[in-house]
């Protein structure tokens, strides 16, 4: 007993006491919102934390430092003013982009002045926690190191995260990134939904993973090539929890984290808590995330949206990243800023106008808010689609938003009670776990430090090449064996 008491504390000693790398240097705020959750938890518990980011944050703790690539907020303008445009790409246009995207902002991170000051500099780190985002290159970190390697996705696990760890994700019944279905799909549904998975798979291998090498031969000259290192991840942590995403299996290493990033609500600005507190028909709550803006919506779009406001009795908090709004009526109150996780908590907050994005889907749904979603590009026609098969929410795609399809989708979220049920009910199935999700991102980043990588965890199918692993050689044998027994016997 006495041995087992030993172990116990020279295990939590070594875990507390471990040196973190943190590479998160995309600059979308939503996707660092998560990453930065888990930094500042494994801060909290007494790890030494270094983070590439191009965030700065205010009042750190000793043991917390920042690599910043600020810059690359201001070099990001000009993709975020263009996501609106996805609404007219075909398929294919969308699965380039997307890894072209990945390409350039991993490119603008590791030539960054400041990351390649760091890697020239002598640091020893026992762990690198890296965004995993079309961002292949970032395994040099952990060769660079020699460090285990954990990722950590914003979203739902899609095919670029499922084959770094051959994790299962079947096109029959998982949804690609890009396509709007649920997992019960029909045969057109399913045969469109291999096309796509083909098609991302062409691209992966064609684009991004050649790209990725040379970026990571470049910026790490001493690296192995990435087919050496794509599959050396000790743990994937994803964005996603049954109360929001298809059931769909998952690896040992692969581990959901959904509302890790949820704070406990915080106190209101007195102007905002009274707007709320005397809002007896209730308030709608409006954004469209930290991306894409709605001062980009075209004149036509924000007029209608604007004319179904002023015939409700509710009050509508926008965020407009403008100081004025033409035509604005007077129960609609903007500002290019709004705590939203503390808002949604509010009891007056009746419902969530939405991009679609994971995490503002996660936000509503812990707090039993319905959605009613413009989704515009990537993942939120998805999540969109989902709430609307379990009951919480609505979409109206960016595309199809007009004054008649707009109001008639959010006269029925209000007048209709279960959609709120719903979404209570949604919200108790997120709760009701065993461990909160960011004590459970915690315990498996700590096991995998504990266990020197967590090897064990590692699936044999990594071992296999493609075709073995969709076991074509012994089908062509057994085809072959088949054909020259029966030619016997003609």
């Amino acid at each position: 007993m006495n041995c087992y008491v030993v172990f116990l504390v020279l295990t939590i000693s070594f875990t507390q006491s471990a040196k973190i790398l943190g590479v998160y240097p995309f600059p979308s705020y939503s996707h660092y919102k998560l990453g930065d959750s888990i930094f500042k938890e494994l801060a909290k518990r007494g790890h030494e934390v270094t983070v590439i980011s191009p965030y700065k944050e205010k009042h750190l703790p000793h043991n917390f430092k920042q690599v910043l690539v600020e810059d690359l907020i201001e070099k990001s303008k000009e993709m975020k003013a263009s996501l609106i445009d996805q609404i007219n790409h075909n398929i294919l246009e969308k699965v380039i982009w997307l890894d072209r995207m990945g390409i350039t902002f991993t490119e603008l991170a590791l030539s960054h002045p400041n990351v390649k000051k760091f890697l020239h500099e002598k640091h020893n780190f026992d762990l690198v926690i890296f965004h995993q985002f079309m961002s292949d290159a970032y395994n040099g970190f952990c060769s660079h190191f020699n460090a285990p390697c954990v990722a950590v996705c914003s979203m739902t696990a899609p095919g670029f995260i499922n084959r770094k760890v051959a994790n299962p994700g079947s096109p029959s019944y998982v949804p690609q990134l890009f396509v709007n279905y649920p997992a019960n799909m029909n045969f057109v549904q399913r045969f469109y939904n291999t096309f796509t998975y083909i098609l991302t798979e062409a691209s992966h291998f064609l684009i991004l993973r050649p790209n990725q090498n040379k970026l990571l031969q470049t910026y790490f000259p001493n690296a192995p090539h990435l087919d050496d290192l794509y599959y050396n991840i000790s743990l994937i942590l994803v964005n996603s929890h049954v109360s929001i995403n298809d059931v769909s299996p998952f690896l040992p290493n692969v581990i959901q984290i959904a509302g890790a990033h949820i704070d406990e609500p915080q106190p209101l600005q007195p102007e905002l808590q009274k707007y709320l507190d005397n809002a007896k028909d209730g308030v709608i709550f409006f954004s469209m995330g930290s991306n894409l803006k709605s001062t980009d919506f075209d004149n036509k779009k924000r007029d209608a949206i604007l004319k179904v406001f002023s015939k409700l009795k509710q009050k509508v908090l926008w965020k407009w990243e403008d100081e004025s709004l033409l035509n604005k009526p007077d129960n609609v109150k903007i500002s290019s800023w709004f705590p939203q996780q503390d808002i949604l908590a509010h009891p007056n907050t009746v419902l969530f106008i939405t991009h679609g994005g994971m995490m503002s889907t996660i936000e509503a749904v812990y707090n039993g808010v319905p959605v009613l979603g413009i989704p515009v590009f990537s993942d939120q026609g998805l999540n969109m689609i989902r709430a609307e098969l379990a009951g919480y929410g609505k979409y109206v795609f960016y595309k199809d938003l007009e004054e008649k399809s707009f109001g008639t989708a959010l006269n029925e979220m209000l007048s209709n009670p279960s959609f709120k049920k719903n979404a209570l009910r949604r919200s108790f199935i997120m709760k009701d776990q065993a461990v909160k999700p960011l004590d459970n991102a915690i315990y498996w980043i700590e096991y995998v430090l504990r266990h020197r990588g967590a090897p064990h965890l590692k699936s044999a199918a990594l071992n296999l090449s493609w075709y073995q692993y969709l076991l074509l050689d012994p089908i062509i044998f057994n085809i072959k064996f088949l054909f020259s027994n029966n030619s016997r016997y003609c």
